[in-house]
């Protein structure tokens, strides 16, 4: 096995190496991620000791538990597509008329925190994006808004269980109950943007110029108001559903995703004109090339986990660092730089859920630092680099501006969980 281990991690370093450099060899990581988790699977079967049938079966039950991510994300993603499509978030927009600087970068960051919460970070960092470019047409009093845009959204997914990838990934393997951790990451999450939030306030003085909105932007969609309405409550019911009926929280929304297609073909059926309100259009929307992206990469870490490399690296960092609180904290600076997801898949690969049963404090504190630890750097989270993307900011602006507050925050938010 120790050859199969060399040759799966030094695959995996370079496979992920292209991950991050994406944007400097221009192949894309979704790509890099499926190739690199196809090549170190057929490795692993190919040197495997066992028989293949128990080669099959486990692959199988990885491929199960990702599956299980996937469904959710791809009904998550389908309603926000919808409310979007509806133009159903103008409910939230219209409810901003501040022109203080200081009250709308409160507003902002406590708009985000909570609707990241409900919907996810990535969503919400584009949203936020497109009202912020309606609201503040002037870029110098835009960027720093944006900052703080990505920072609320990695504070307020963090502490739901369908708020951020890496919470959901904890949640559906059972490492993670909804009260539970709503309960006990909500004040340090909440911490973590309020400390930035207090920092940039004393910078910023005057006011906002008046934006011109279009009629387009203005007018609303058939329907707008009730497939909100519904596209949230089918959101916020999923942990409820859980609870409930005990299925997987992927059937939850899938129920939910269901409840509205038929209500939204029933309103829309009539009129030719209305094809892009229906869930059939909504689907070419989704980030197909992200949800693939994820399964090559929990793929990639699977395989990890069944040579047993993160076993191994497990008992190194107990034996070493020996401080539950320290390695959680660690792997959120982690985070600053490699994606999170890989990073949680791995914990959960590392401590088994008999060792650590659902609830215990260290899960709650890998989805607080997993969550939050990616604001520090744009490159640490979705959101960030959806950011990135979108309104062409530079690593260094956003380092400037965001890391130090973000840090601080991040630091503030820990301390409140190890508290209380």
């Amino acid at each position: 096995m120790e050859l199969t281990t060399s040759l799966v991690l030094i695959i995996f370093v370079l496979g992920y190496a292209a991950v991050i450099l994406e944007h400097y060899i221009n192949v894309n990581k979704t790509a890099v991620a499926l190739f690199t988790a196809s090549i170190l699977w057929s490795i692993y079967f190919v040197l495997s000791p066992y028989p293949v049938s128990q080669d099959l079966q486990t692959l199988g039950h990885h491929v199960a538990d990702i599956s299980q991510i996937l469904f959710f994300l791809m009904g998550a993603m389908a309603l926000v597509e919808l409310i979007d499509a509806h133009r159903g978030f103008k409910i939230i927009t219209d409810l901003i008329h501040t022109r203080s600087k200081k009250v709308m970068l409160w507003v902002v960051g406590l708009v985000a925190f909570f609707l990241s919460a409900i919907l996810d970070n990535l969503t919400t960092t584009i949203l936020m994006v497109s009202l912020l470019r309606k609201l503040v047409p002037d870029w110098k009093d835009r960027f720093l808004l944006l900052c703080v845009v990505v920072v609320a959204a990695n504070a307020g997914g963090a502490w739901t269980p369908i708020g951020d990838v890496t919470t959901t990934m904890l949640w559906i393997n059972g490492n993670l109950s909804s009260i539970a951790v709503m309960k006990a990451l909500f004040f340090p999450s909440l911490v973590s943007l309020i400390v930035p939030l207090v920092m940039y306030t004393f910078s910023l003085k005057g006011k906002l110029a008046k934006p011109q909105l279009s009629a387009a932007d203005q007018a609303p969609e058939p329907g707008g108001r009730l497939v909100f309405w519904l596209g949230v409550g089918a959101l916020v019911f999923v942990p409820v559903f859980k609870g409930i009926t005990g299925l997987p929280p992927f059937m939850g929304v899938l129920i939910g995703l269901a409840i509205v297609w038929i209500v939204t073909d029933l309103m829309h059926h009539r009129h030719e004109a209305r094809a892009h309100l229906k869930i059939p259009h909504v689907l070419t929307r989704i980030d197909t090339p992200g949800i693939l992206f994820f399964l090559g990469i929990l793929l990639c870490v699977s395989a990890l986990q069944t040579i047993g490399f993160l076993q191994d690296l497990a008992l190194w960092l107990d034996r070493e660092v020996q401080s539950q609180a320290i390695i959680a904290t660690l792997i959120g600076l982690f985070s600053a730089i490699v994606d999170n997801v890989p990073l949680v898949a791995a914990t959960m690969g590392m401590y088994s859920i008999q060792e650590f049963p659902i609830d215990s404090p260290l899960w709650h504190m890998i989805a607080y630092t997993a969550g939050t630890g990616g604001s520090i750097l744009i490159i640490g989270s979705a959101a960030g680099v959806a950011l990135m993307g979108l309104e062409k900011i530079h690593f260094i602006d956003y380092f400037k501006k965001a890391a130090l507050p973000a840090f601080l925050g991040y630091l503030a938010g820990m301390g409140i969980y190890l508290l209380f």
